[in-house]
Parts: C-alpha cells; sequence; structure tokens
C-alpha cells in the first residue's frame, strides 16, 4: 500500500494548487505564448505596411531655413557696378514646399491595396498560429493525463505483485512451491517497481512540459473533462468545411491576391511620373539692397519618364509574374496536404474509437481473469506461471486502455484542426 500511496501523492498536489480545465490551459497559454506575440508583432508590422503605404499617397510638406554671415560686405567696382552692393554682412532664406509626385498607372493604390491584403493575410496566419498552438496544448495536457495514469498504473501492478509475493512466500513456508516461485515473484516486483521509477520520472517531465507550453505556476491541479465529441462530420463534409475555413488555405488564397496585384505594381514602374510642387519663400539680408525679393510663392509641374534602367524593371515584372505562379503553386500543394491530413486525422478517429471499445471489453475480462487466477492460485489451484499471465494480461490492458481513452480524445481535437474548426470549437466551448 506504500507504494500506491506515494503515487496518490505524487498524482495529487496540495489542495491549495490551482485546479486548470483544458479549457482554462488553453486561455492561459495564448495569453502567454511568445509564439502566439510573435505572430501578434507581424500583424502589427503589417498594420504599420499600410500606414506607410498612406504615408506614400499624402502630400510631402518640408520646411527649410538658412543663415549666412559674411565676412564684409562688398560693393561693385564703378563704373559696371556703380556702388551697388553684391555681398552684405549676413542673409536668410526660408519657407515652406509642398511636394507629390505619382505614376500615371496609379501603382501607388496598388501599393496601398497590397498592403490590406498583408494584414488579413496577417489575421489568418495568426490564426492558424492559434490553432496549431492549442493542439500543442491539448497534446501536453493529455500526455500529462496519461504519465498520471501510467503511474498510478505503475503503483497498482506493484501492490499486486507484492501480494503475490506475499502468497508465494506464505506457500514456500509449508512446502507448496519450491524456491524457484518466490525468486520469480521478486525477480517481477523488482522490474515493476523500475516501471514505476520511469513512470515517476515521466511524470514529473509531463507536468514541467505542460508548465513549459501554459506558463502555469508548477504546483498545479488538473481537472479531468470529458468533452461532447459526439458531433463530428461525415469526412466529405469535413473536407468541405476544411477548404472553407483553414486559415493557412485562406492566408495562402490572399498571397495568390497579393502576388497578382504585385504584377500590376511592377507593370505600372513602364507608365511616366507626375509630380508636383508649391514653394513659399522668404529671404533677408542685412544690409538689405532695393532689389531684394523678400516674399515669394510658386507652383510648378513635372513630368519624369524613365525609358532606359538597364532592364530592371522588365527584370521586376518577370520576378512578380515568377512569384504569383509559385503562389498557385503553393495553394494546390496545401489544399492536397490538407485533404491527406483530414484523411488521416478521420481514420485515426474511427480506428481509436473501435479500438476503444475492444480495449474497455478486454480490460473488464483482464480483471476478471486476475482475480478469478489469484483466488485459484492461493487455493492451490493454479500455477505461478498463471498468475503473471494474468498480470501481464491486465497490465498491458491498464496501458493500452488509458492510450487509446486520451489517443481518441486527441484525435477529435485533431480531426476539428485539420478541419479549421478548432479554433472556434474552444471560444465557444465544448
Amino acid at each position: 500500500m506504500m507504494i500506491l500511496w506515494t503515487a496518490l501523492l505524487l498524482c495529487s498536489p496540495t489542495a491549495f494548487a490551482q485546479e486548470y480545465s483544458l479549457r482554462d490551459l488553453y486561455a492561459e497559454a495564448v495569453k502567454n505564448s511568445e509564439k502566439i506575440k510573435y505572430a501578434e508583432e507581424n500583424l502589427y508590422i503589417a498594420k504599420m505596411g499600410k500606414e506607410k503605404a498612406w504615408a506614400v499617397l499624402m502630400p510631402r510638406v518640408t520646411a527649410f531655413g538658412t543663415y549666412n554671415r559674411f565676412s564684409e560686405k562688398k560693393y561693385g567696382d564703378p563704373p559696371a557696378y556703380g556702388n551697388v552692393l553684391i555681398q552684405p554682412n549676413e542673409s536668410g532664406n526660408w519657407g515652406v514646399r509642398a511636394d507629390e509626385s505619382f505614376s500615371l498607372s496609379i501603382r501607388e493604390l496598388d501599393a496601398l491595396k497590397i498592403s490590406g491584403q498583408l494584414i488579413s493575410k496577417s489575421e489568418f496566419d495568426l490564426e492558424s498560429t492559434k490553432s496549431d498552438f492549442i493542439f500543442f496544448v491539448a497534446t501536453a495536457y493529455y500526455d500529462a493525463l496519461k504519465a498520471k495514469k501510467a503511474l498510478e498504473i505503475a503503483a497498482a501492478n506493484v501492490e499486486r505483485l507484492t501480494q503475490y509475493r506475499y502468497f508465494v512466500e506464505k506457500r514456500l513456508k509449508v512446502g507448496e512451491v519450491t524456491r524457484t516461485a518466490l525468486l520469480r515473484a521478486d525477480g517481477e516486483l523488482s522490474g515493476a517497481q523500475s516501471d514505476y521509477l520511469r513512470a515517476t520520472n515521466a511524470f514529473q517531465l509531463a507536468r514541467a512540459a505542460l508548465v513549459r507550453v501554459t506558463g502555469i505556476e508548477e504546483n498545479f491541479r488538473l481537472r479531468e473533462e470529458a468533452p461532447d465529441f459526439s458531433a463530428v462530420d461525415a469526412f466529405d463534409r469535413l473536407r468541405q468545411t476544411a477548404f472553407q475555413m483553414r486559415p493557412d488555405l485562406k492566408s495562402y488564397d490572399v498571397q495568390i491576391q497579393v502576388s497578382e496585384r504585385q504584377v500590376k505594381y511592377a507593370r505600372g514602374a513602364f507608365w511616366p511620373y507626375v509630380g508636383f510642387f508649391a514653394i513659399y519663400n522668404g529671404a533677408d539680408q542685412n544690409p538689405a539692397t532695393s532689389t531684394l525679393n523678400r516674399e515669394s510663392v510658386l507652383a510648378g509641374v513635372s513630368l519624369n519618364f524613365p525609358f532606359f534602367e538597364g532592364g530592371l524593371r522588365v527584370a521586376e515584372l518577370k520576378e512578380a509574374r515568377s512569384r504569383e505562379r509559385q503562389a498557385r503553386l503553393a495553394y494546390d500543394d496545401l489544399k492536397k496536404n490538407v485533404d491527406i491530413e483530414i484523411r488521416g486525422a478521420w481514420l485515426d478517429l474511427e480506428t481509436q474509437r473501435g479500438t476503444l471499445k475492444f480495449l474497455e471489453d478486454q480490460l473488464v475480462f483482464a480483471h476478471d481473469n486476475y482475480n478469478a487466477v489469484l483466488r485459484q492460485y492461493q487455493n492451490g489451484l493454479a500455477t505461478s506461471l498463471d498468475v503473471m499471465d494474468a498480470n501481464t494480461l491486465l497490465l498491458t490492458s491498464e496501458r493500452n486502455t488509458v492510450d487509446a481513452l486520451y489517443g481518441c480524445q486527441l484525435a477529435h481535437l485533431r480531426v476539428r484542426k485539420s478541419s479549421g474548426t478548432l479554433l472556434r470549437f474552444v471560444q465557444e466551448g465544448y
């Protein structure tokens, strides 16, 4: 009983420890995750890209001013200049200039639309990152629960073999069995204690991994829940849902739109550029001359048409077209992979469901068989080998049932993730 009590203490932290359900872990993990924050920064960068695109459309206004201090004032030599001041003691000018330029192809609007599309792409990427991370959290959660059950199973196995060794020792004293039976019992018990030690360390490691993923405190308790996974669509329906809902597919689709717009943007470089400017200029000098223009305002327009730049624009256009082809190929490839992923997740779920039902039945039979064989052994109607076989069957059944139980729940979440509905499923509750 000592081993079993120790396992229970390891699996059950203090009553003051915070208890977390799977949904609680989702909330904590999303709040503390560096990966989520990294994706959020990408979204922020995309939004700043749109601000930059807007800035290009706005007129550029600059203020300027200069002050000059000369070593001496100079006058023109007669008779050419008479007594005309040509260099004052000091002078200065200042003003404000406004400039606006754009391509006749209006490619600046294409850049603005591209920046908006990149925001949408970053939003889908963030959603995809959250979905992947939530599934990662669920995997760590079920690994911790599985490690806890494995520790309890290992402790129960030690207790069973300890009890069996007591029966063997008791029968050895009355001469009903040989010493080899006791040695066999000792060997099996030592192996069970070794398994218990490995299970203890695996349990501690699984808890540490869960703390790392979610950012929760080390002293915690897990509340095991049974979410309602009954409403799982058929395979064809899941595939249609995935093509409509998966954020990574949406992100690749937006990337195609961006690449198409980038081709148009690169083609716009072949058009002329028009520029407008307006300037206010003020000036002063000491001593002032009669011809000094103290204030002036002017405006103008310019046309710039680069007709040769060494083939740069042609290369940029070809590069944009190549990136468009790449985006389409990447989308088609992902779509095919999504189809295989959904098929694999759905078949895995069906396998786990069927396996779990059979393993639960096997576990009931294994329990009854072990208890019956142990009673027969106590009455001298069964051998040590019969007890070991029954215990091995029970131990294997317990482990396989636990693996199938949590594997089935994780398979449900994998189907949700593959169909693109995991994030909504978590947010709306289950």
